[in-house]
């Protein structure tokens, strides 16, 4: 399993991953700009729509500094696509035997999406000490990140779901979260109101 590749070592000092849902092209271009301008060098890009994977595209194209995580990659098929259209890493909300052998045969970072103890028995008898729990806030946040922390010392997480501004520091504050990623710093409502000031004056609020 040393095949598969971290995510980590490519956020940098990156702590708060912008998750978000891009409609077209004016959309990708500005918001890449956006981020970059707010000192925001990463974006989880999600598969939930269908110009999901052109948006991918387009950002790594026109951003190539810019790490692009492709999100939502639910199964096999998809890893291919989103490696394709350049994604650096890839997150899921799960993990499948299938997802994880087209991410070992594209060779692309991946961060497996655990909800439960078993579901984490599971990613690390793959080989994974890192994850992404989710979704965060409804399995229980802060305190099930804490209960984890016991029989599990070895394994981080990246927990998105719920996450918000109200309460992002909190998971930060914790030894086993590597990051988190969530819709508040880029909002859909700033995104299709081409606000990309707004945007990057959220960005440098981080």
């Amino acid at each position: 399993m040393s095949q598969i590749k971290s995510i980590v070592p490519l956020l940098g000092e990156q702590k708060v991953i912008p998750v978000v849902v891009i409609e077209d092209e004016q959309q990708a271009l500005g918001l890449g700009q956006a981020l970059l301008d707010g000192g925001v060098t990463v974006i989880e890009i999600t598969l939930r729509n269908q110009f999901g994977l052109r948006a991918i595209e387009l950002v790594k194209s026109n951003f190539p500094k810019m790490l692009v995580i492709a999100g939502t990659v639910n199964s096999a098929a998809a890893v291919g696509q989103v490696s394709n259209a350049g994604a650096d890493a890839i997150v899921s909300p799960g993990v499948t035997n299938a997802i994880l052998e087209e991410v070992i045969i594209h060779n692309i970072p991946y961060l497996p999406g655990v909800a439960t103890p078993s579901e984490i028995l599971q990613v690390m008898e793959m080989g994974f000490n890192e994850c992404k729990l989710f979704p965060a806030s409804v399995v229980g946040g802060v305190a099930a990140l804490k209960a984890f922390s016991g029989p599990f010392p070895d394994i981080r997480f990246c927990p998105t779901g719920g996450i918000s501004q109200f309460n992002y520091a909190d998971f930060l504050a914790l030894k086993n979260v590597i990051c988190v990623g969530g819709s508040w710093i880029a909002p859909s409502s700033l995104i299709r109101s081409h606000d990309w000031q707004g945007i990057t004056d959220l960005c440098k609020t981080y």
